[in-house]
């Protein structure tokens, strides 16, 4: 992208993201998932068919997979089983990776990699939600979260 282009896109887009949808099978039971992980639906705004679970900073919406796609032009069956996207959840230390892997396997969730040491110097592992949506634990030593749970890059 042109210098010039870039400027006038910094000018009128904030890099930030406000929602992240997830297009499930059963809205109810998913809701129930996350709240079992200690997550809460805003009750102002879910509804029957949609489900807001405010975050720092961001909201999570859980919403028919089939009504997502149609809402968005899309074909609701994908290629293959993988959405192409993970959901990330950066921790402290690598016992609670240990601890929130556990957590979220007692609730539901489906263990996709147990906790281990990864190439990139940290320690991580995969649960997936109950449609198949997968969460990667980490620790990673170079980044740094925050008291409030703000990820912090290194600066450069």
């Amino acid at each position: 992208m042109a210098e010039r282009e870039m400027s006038r896109t910094k000018e009128t887009f904030e890099p930030r993201i406000s929602l992240i949808t997830l297009g499930v099978r059963d809205v109810e039971a998913s809701a129930q998932f996350y709240e079992r992980m200690g997550f809460e639906r805003s009750k102002s705004s879910s509804t029957d068919s949609v489900v807001f679970i405010p975050l720092r900073g961001i909201v999570l919406g859980l919403f028919s997979r089939t009504a997502l796609a149609e809402d968005a032009g899309l074909d609701a069956s994908p290629p293959t089983p993988f959405g192409g996207i993970t959901i990330a959840y950066n921790t402290r230390s690598e016992e609670e990776v240990d601890r929130l892997f556990e957590l979220m396997v007692s609730v539901g969730g489906k263990p996709l990699k147990a906790p281990q040491k990864v190439f990139w110097g940290g320690y991580s592992c995969y649960v997936a939600d109950p449609d198949g949506h997968p969460w990667e634990i980490a620790f990673n030593p170079h980044w740094e979260v925050s008291p409030d749970g703000a990820m912090r890059l290194p600066a450069g």
